[in-house]
């Protein structure tokens, strides 16, 4: 069951802000309707919203009235702006709109119904290549994972995040297909709850054993000892392997170095932004306050209270062990490796 996928002339995907109470199902005719999509959380995750973002340019051009080329690129622009939009710091959404705007404009191409269909499948290429390199990742990041060992993880980075199989808990999949025996412990990840609804949602499907913590005790259970790893997943990752992850990630590798814990992002090189020199360049997207003081429509405080939102913070590449791409594992020196990474080098 794919996240986000293609279906009769329409995108269809989980409804991730029924889950994990229900499975419901969205299906969106038209790239606005994409674009609302992503933007309320209805699909969430970096590689899930790029791909969601490609099927919603091709349902641009599928939608489009024009008759020439050049019609159908002035709408697909316009499209292309609303996509990229809806969530800023997650790189991925504007990397897929970028190639199938890159296609539509490479002068290749005569007719419009031509055009429509490249574009389709250039969409779902988007769709099927994220499966298979989150199968790679998974692989190779399970060579970090010992037998038995407990793995911290933050926020959701699973087949919910992606088209299918997931990132960081990709690698968590990858090492409990290998029999080792894994426990996992889940960050809550408040305001949304994406590790207490979601990764433990899918870590119930798929019979791994979890726990989940609250935001304000991974700090305690590494210093009993309890934490052998700490896997997340990242949003864009800067050059010199300084990256955006979910609010809470950068406070988890304070406390990881402090106990001397490895701590390692799973993502792949889509997310890798060469353009931006440090992690001080990216994006962070703020989010409605009700967010956090009426989460999912229950107030937890008066109505006047205020609030804050941030979606993201920036955790500085000093505090990772490495990057698990799907061309092997990027280590210090990040500015190098990641370079090579996204060249198509094998690490």
């Amino acid at each position: 069951m794919r996240t986000v996928e293609w279906d009769n002339g329409g995108v269809k995907m989980i409804d991730q802000r029924s889950l994990p109470w229900t499975l419901e199902f969205a299906r969106l005719e038209t790239a606005e309707a994409v674009a609302e999509s992503i933007q309320n959380m209805t699909v969430r995750g970096a590689p899930a919203i790029g791909a969601a973002a490609a099927f919603g340019m091709a349902l641009a051009a599928r939608n489009s009235p024009a008759d020439s080329i050049e019609q159908l690129i002035r709408d697909l622009r316009l499209s292309a702006e609303t996509l990229k939009a809806a969530r800023p710091t997650a790189v991925n959404l504007a990397w897929a709109v970028d190639k199938l705007l890159a296609i539509a404009t490479s002068g290749e191409f005569k007719r419009v119904d031509d055009l429509r269909d490249v574009l389709l499948t250039a969409a779902q290429q988007i769709a099927d290549e994220d499966v298979a390199i989150n199968s790679r990742m998974g692989r190779h990041g399970a060579r970090l994972i010992d037998e038995g060992a407990t793995i911290l993880h933050h926020c959701n980075t699973g087949s919910l995040a992606t088209v299918d199989y997931g990132t960081a808990l990709g690698v968590v999949r990858a090492a409990f297909e290998q029999g080792k025996g894994i426990h996992v412990l889940l960050d809550e990840t408040r305001p949304r709850l994406q590790g207490s609804r979601l990764s433990a949602w899918e870590l119930d499907q798929q019979g791994i054993s979890y726990d989940i913590i609250p935001d304000t005790a991974a700090g305690y259970y590494m210093s009993k000892g309890e934490i052998d790893i700490v896997l997340v997943g990242a949003d864009r990752v800067a050059a010199n392997g300084d990256f955006a992850n979910k609010i809470g990630t950068y406070q988890l590798a304070i406390m990881a170095a402090a106990h001397a814990i490895p701590f390692y992002t799973v993502a792949p090189t889509s997310t890798i932004d060469l353009s931006l020199c440090s992690g001080a360049e990216i994006p962070i997207e703020e989010r409605a306050p009700d967010e956090v003081t009426t989460p999912y429509g229950n107030p937890i405080v008066p109505p006047h209270f205020k609030a804050r939102n941030p979606a993201f913070d920036i955790t500085p590449h000093r505090y990772l062990s490495g990057i698990v791409t799907e061309n092997g594992i990027a280590r210090p020196p990040f500015d190098t490796n990641l370079r090579r990474a996204v060249a198509g080098d094998q690490l």
